[in-house]
């Protein structure tokens, strides 16, 4: 046999190798491919012939302008006819999907992060399935997802992804989001804050075809249905994503009876191209240079810790740099940690929303925009480390973001949005499960998140509990409805709640007390998920104050509802009169960093919430008196507040103000604060230390050296440091051993006094 023969056989038997490791991939995970690339996908030989046959912009801007109505006609359908508690106030989104699966149109109201992120598993889907004869796509079908490392926030959100053919071929994907709440994690209502893998956090499902002749296939509706604590829920609302994709199908194919199939097609992709060519175009304009922000988050939802999250934006020509290396590294068992996907689509949503809300509200907006994250760390989390809570992690790079950016926008000539302080930025709301009235195991969560407190604005305070940094569009939902299907009661529900303002010339929008109890169940409990209750997560811009902190406050070991029937006046409806007061004797008060775990509430026993605040906007000195006196007037703000922080003289019965005595008090804190100051260099060598103090624990870099990655101390296991690029995952011992350890210490040490007394 000769040489070329030899290499003709050995080709083959290569060629036979290569075929069957392709046809027997083991387990087919998140493509690397897919989940790091943002940007929109090449424009196909369809899309080219198209847009050569259909270029006129008022023809395209038709067509786009229907299929616009056809997303937010769909959405107010989900919302209606929803069953989760997300659908019923909003924490959710549908859109329209190029063939290639790039977001070409969303709906106006809606969490536009769920569909910044969709393309990913519509790409995978494309990628791996179309040509899989035991999957395929066609015509009817329909695939569900959640799991994030396939493109999505965290398991409790479930998408429904349809393709829309016409003649035969595929013209673009419809699909729909919703925040279902209850998975099946190991706790209830869908955000495990306990999960310590990613196989306590419920369904994982990877993009699966569910729907065949546009029919939900029924042996896997019941299989899921099987997997979660409220099997209604999981069905109904699988049946209500479908009919709204196939409403967008017939939208979709309505244009393109009128307007025809390439006008349809032109229309959608050069809605991402002129939206990312317009990007480039107005970052030309942001003056060059880096801004650098560091965010602390005080917690992982199970103990508390310093993780780092810093963010350096920088700006150049027509291309902008968010680079977060540096940031804490990702933790093993515990579920803060975020995939860089997720991350991405929160920074897009940060840009669609407050930077330039008047652009279409696509996937091609955030494409110039690059992001840098060391891999392994918490915003770059690898495949097997939980992310059930990663808000907790990519909700402080959003504000850090949002912070860097107002300084760019301070500067920039042309404005397309007002220049605003962070919007507050944490889930602060009640989770639940347990076995309701009716006899039935649920578990989701309250709406009273939605009621997030907006940053101060440049030129006037932000709004009270307005709405989340996630939609600019979503409702706080009806206590009153609530309680005919679950058998707690907010006995305090949204009422503004004195001092919780973030201070300045301009004051953040203002959050609400709440307080909540168990009165028709015998096996009920609450869980609450979020940071900032140690060290603040929402900070001011340009000298404006940070949010307040809030824990969570608890009345245990009594039933107030009996206390309310038979002695109403004990009763306070303020958490600072309640914790302060301590009304009902005999009752345990407490008050717990924000990340409780799921527990049972037995009748009448109080978990009590406050909403946070957006940070303030300038020097408290430079406020309006005026405004002082109004907050006053209005309840929002203590005669101390009005004395200490913004040093306003006035007469506490009548409120009328001495115009001069407070001019004076000013000017005499100004002349107090030059005198409590000094020089720059100085500060700087009296507050930089060379590394984090030995006793706290502490992740992430230190100082300006990102390279060098800290983590710890914590319950006895020394700090470790290590390089960025061979970070090494953080495993944190169980805060049950925790406790253990710290009780049999204590116990050794009265054993000890015992015995050294009887001798």
């Amino acid at each position: 046999m000769g040489k070329s023969e030899n290499l003709d056989e050995h080709n083959r038997e290569q060629e036979l190798i290569s075929q069957f490791l392709a046809d027997n991939v083991l387990f087919l995970g998140p493509d690397p491919e897919i989940m790091e690339h943002h940007d929109i996908a090449p424009r196909t030989e369809t899309e080219d012939r198209a847009m050569a046959k259909e270029s006129d912009p008022a023809v395209l801007t038709l067509v786009r302008d229907r299929l616009q109505a056809g997303c937010n006609e769909t959405f107010e359908m989900l919302e209606q006819m929803g069953a989760a508690e997300g659908a019923k106030w909003g924490d959710l989104i549908t859109g329209i999907f190029t063939p290639s699966g790039d977001l070409a149109i969303a709906s106006t109201g809606g969490v536009l992060l769920f569909a910044s992120l969709v393309h990913h598993p519509i790409k995978f889907i494309n990628k791996y399935w179309a040509n899989e004869p035991t999957v395929g796509i066609k015509e009817g079908d329909g695939f569900i997802h959640n799991d994030a490392r396939y493109g999505n926030i965290h398991n409790t959100d479930q998408s429904l992804i349809v393709p829309i053919y016409h003649e035969g071929k595929m013209v673009a994907w419809a699909g729909a989001t919703v925040h279902e709440g209850e998975n099946g994690a190991i706790e209830p209502g869908g955000m495990p804050s306990a999960a310590e893998q990613v196989y306590d956090e419920g369904l994982k499902m990877s993009p699966f075809k569910v729907v065949e002749n546009y029919e939900l296939k029924k042996d896997l509706v019941t299989y899921l249905q099987n997997s979660v604590r409220s099997p209604k829920l999981q069905y109904e609302d699988m049946k209500v994503k479908l009919f709204v994709c196939r409403r967008l199908e017939q939208r979709v194919k309505a244009a393109i009876a009128e307007f025809g199939v390439e006008t349809v097609v032109s229309s959608l992709r050069r809605g991402l191209e002129d939206s990312k060519t317009e990007v480039k175009r107005r970052l030309t304009e942001w003056p060059e240079g880096t801004v650098r922000t560091v965010i602390m988050a005080d917690g992982t939802l199970r103990e508390n810790c310093l993780i780092k999250i810093q963010v350096s934006m920088e700006k150049k020509g027509d291309e902008l740099i968010l680079d977060f290396r540096g940031s804490s590294p990702e933790f093993a068992n515990r579920c803060n940690n975020t995939v860089l996907s997720s991350l991405k689509g929160m920074l897009c949503q940060l840009f669609l929303m407050f930077v330039w809300p008047d652009l279409p509200r696509n996937q091609a907006v955030f494409a110039p925009i690059r992001v840098i994250c060391d891999k392994k760390s918490a915003l770059h989390s690898s495949y097997l480390t939980p992310n059930a809570e990663s808000m907790m992690t990519f909700f402080p790079a959003f504000t850090a973001a949002q912070l860097c950016v107002a300084k760019f926008l301070y500067g920039c000539p042309s404005k397309y949005t007002k220049v605003i302080a962070p919007w507050h930025n944490m889930i602060r709301t009640f989770i639940w499960g347990g076995l309701t009235q009716h006899n039935e195991m649920v578990g989701n969560l309250c709406a009273d998140l939605n009621g997030m407190g907006g940053g101060a604005r440049a030129d006037r305070d932000g709004e009270h509990s307005v709405a989340p940094i996630f939609a600019s569009m979503a409702d706080t939902g009806e206590q009153e409805l609530n309680e005919e299907d679950v058998p707690f009661l907010q006995i305090v529900s949204k009422k503004l709640m004195r001092d919780n303002q973030a201070f300045g010339k301009y004051r953040g929008g203002q959050g609400y007390e709440m307080i909540a109890s168990n009165l028709k169940s015998s096996m009920w409990g609450f869980m609450v998920c979020c940071i900032g209750s140690k060290v603040s997560c929402t900070p001011g811009l340009f000298g404006g104050y940070s949010s307040p902190t809030y824990p969570l406050c608890k009345v245990k070991g009594v039933d107030t509802f009996e206390i309310m029937k038979s002695d109403p006046k004990k009763w306070e409806f303020s958490i600072v009169d309640i914790m302060n007061k301590k009304p009902f004797e005999g009752a345990k008060y407490t008050a717990h960093h924000m990340g409780l775990q799921f527990e049972l509430c037995n009748r009448g026993e109080l978990y009590m919430i406050m909403q946070g605040s957006g940070g303030g906007y300038g020097d408290v000195l430079d406020r309006d008196p005026d405004l002082v006196i109004k907050d006053l007037e209005e309840d929002l703000i203590s005669h101390e507040t009005a004395r200490r922080i913004y040093h306003v003289v006035y007469n506490p019965e009548t409120l009328v103000m001495d115009v001069e005595a407070t001019k004076k008090a000013r000017d005499a804190e100004r002349a107090a604060r030059k005198k409590r100051g000094v020089p720059f260099k100085q500060f700087v060598k009296q507050w930089n230390k060379p590394e984090p103090p030995a006793d706290v624990p502490y992740y992430g870099s230190w100082g300006t050296d990102s390279t060098k990655i800290y983590a710890g101390p914590f319950a006895g296991i020394p700090r470790k440091v290590m390089s960025s690029d061979a970070i090494e995952s953080i495993f944190m011992p169980n805060p049950r051993d925790v406790r253990i350890a710290e009780l049999e210490a204590k116990l050794r040490e009265c054993e000890g006094r015992v015995a050294k007394a009887g001798k």
